[in-house]
């Protein structure tokens, strides 16, 4: 039988015996338990429906903020939010180019979104019943509001926005 001799590294924690790096796969076989563990924690029924409630609690507060925007006639607002495609408008091709589309919220209120296809890409594909979220600035009108800035700022001097859409974030 062999006996036990050291490795030459930088640890002298390391024995190799019959071949085979003891502690090592002591410390690989640790660590892969560890990982198993918080993965199944991580994905247990409780947990997924804390992260649910927390979306729903967060889509409730942005559509609390915007219909107090409309409420109030407020503008300028930074805002983030979620809501269905209701409608898809003919893109706005005078100056500076937008897509342009209705969302519904969750609270039944209405928003144009036009993003500037010129600074960001346009959504592709995008159908009526399509989940989009978003974080641009709001601008309140009679019809429930327009959402732009939905694209990076190239000078630097605005909050980057983006719109997503089938796990695609789109700035």
């Amino acid at each position: 039988m062999a006996s036990p001799r050291a490795i030459v590294l930088p640890s002298k924690f390391y024995v190799v015996k019959d071949g085979i790096v003891v502690k090592a796969i002591i410390l690989v076989v640790t660590i892969v338990i560890i990982a198993v563990s918080y993965s199944c924690r991580a994905n247990s029924p409780e947990r997924m429906t804390d992260s649910l409630s927390s979306s729903a609690v967060q889509i409730a507060e942005a559509d609390q903020i915007l219909g107090e925007a409309y409420k109030n006639k407020r503008s300028d607002i930074q805002v983030q939010g979620q809501g269905r495609v209701e409608k898809i408008l003919a893109d706005d091709n005078k100056g500076s180019r937008h897509q342009r589309f209705i969302l519904r919220l969750s609270s039944g209120q209405t928003l144009l979104v036009a993003h500037n296809i010129d600074l960001a890409p346009r959504i592709a594909g995008l159908q009526v019943g399509d989940s989009v979220g978003f974080y641009g600035e709001y601008e309140w009108n009679q019809r429930g509001g327009v959402v732009h800035w939905t694209h990076r700022d190239p000078a630097g001097r605005h909050a980057h926005g983006w719109l997503a859409h089938q796990g695609r974030r789109y700035q």
